[in-house]
């Protein structure tokens, strides 16, 4: 029995101009998995991981989320003439669906990224309060007759509780950008868990970090994707946190999926051997 996909990209094409930065890419996330997306710099990584989550519209292709389309598209007007991808006219006849990220996010999905995002002017508490508002139950009325405040006090609540979990309390009070490197990631990572989401998109999460804090790193995953419920899809540079934490891994190079598998079949893998270290020439 086949198990239960949360995401599946479906031949996702990003063409920019000329230039096709992803190629029909095709891949899918299984629920509770933890799965890499790797390649070198410039493959199309971090432009996969932005027509997921609503950031740019791909000129062909569809993503799904828990089997429901969310983003869809296909090429029109000028770029009829200069698509450069594959499948062009496969999608012509669904539904065009172009959700923002905050729509995305709503939906279950929530993302970090490589240069960290977060709200420089807060301190570390509300940068996740915030975030919390996204889940808010509350309407027009609620708000009109200040019948929100129980809903406030649960949020405070739920932000408390995180910031205790992911050894965060004791800077609460500090600005967000005034803590150390590391810290600011796992805040970035507790502000996206404070949206609920069912999947979450982590970009470079150890991009800057020594050795010591990678290995930390890598036990925190495991760890919140079993207190959360998560399912997990990962940017890495780092091959050892890739292969310690990945059940499975796609591999880019120049915007294709050159390789697919486990940890060990994808190092083992020549063509990813290859991308990485580059193909010897001839004597």
């Amino acid at each position: 029995m086949s198990r239960e996909h949360v995401l599946e990209v479906e031949n996702v094409t990003m063409q920019f101009g000329g230039v096709v930065a992803v190629n029909n890419l095709t891949m899918e996330v299984n629920r509770d998995e933890i799965v890499a997306l790797i390649g070198p710099n410039g493959a199309g990584k971090t432009t996969a991981f932005n027509c997921i989550t609503g950031v740019y519209q791909p000129t062909n292709g569809i993503v799904r989320f828990e089997g429901q389309p969310i983003v869809v598209n296909h090429p029109r007007g000028k770029m009829k003439k200069e698509y450069g991808g594959q499948n062009a006219e496969l999608y012509v006849n669904e539904k065009t669906l172009d959700p923002t990220p905050d729509e995305i996010t709503k939906l279950g999905v929530a993302r970090t990224f490589q240069n960290i995002r977060l709200w420089k002017s807060m301190t570390v508490y509300d940068n996740v309060l915030t975030a919390k508002h996204m889940r808010a139950k509350q309407s027009v009325f609620s708000a009109t007759f200040r019948t929100t405040r129980k809903e406030e006090e649960r949020m405070r609540e739920e932000t408390e509780k995180l910031l205790k979990e992911q050894d965060l309390w004791d800077v609460r009070d500090d600005l967000a950008t005034s803590l150390p490197y590391g810290q600011q990631r796992r805040l970035e990572i507790a502000r996206a868990l404070a949206t609920e989401p069912k999947l979450l998109l982590l970009d470079e999460p150890a991009a800057g970090m020594n050795p010591q804090e990678t290995l930390e790193l890598a036990a925190f995953i495991h760890d919140i994707r079993e207190k959360y419920q998560l399912t997990i899809l990962l940017i890495e540079h780092h091959m050892d946190l890739v292969m310690n934490i990945s059940d499975r891994i796609y591999v880019l190079d120049f915007g294709s999926l050159i390789a697919q598998g486990t940890p060990d079949e994808v190092q083992n893998n020549q063509r990813v051997i290859d991308a990485y270290l580059g193909v010897a020439e001839d004597e």
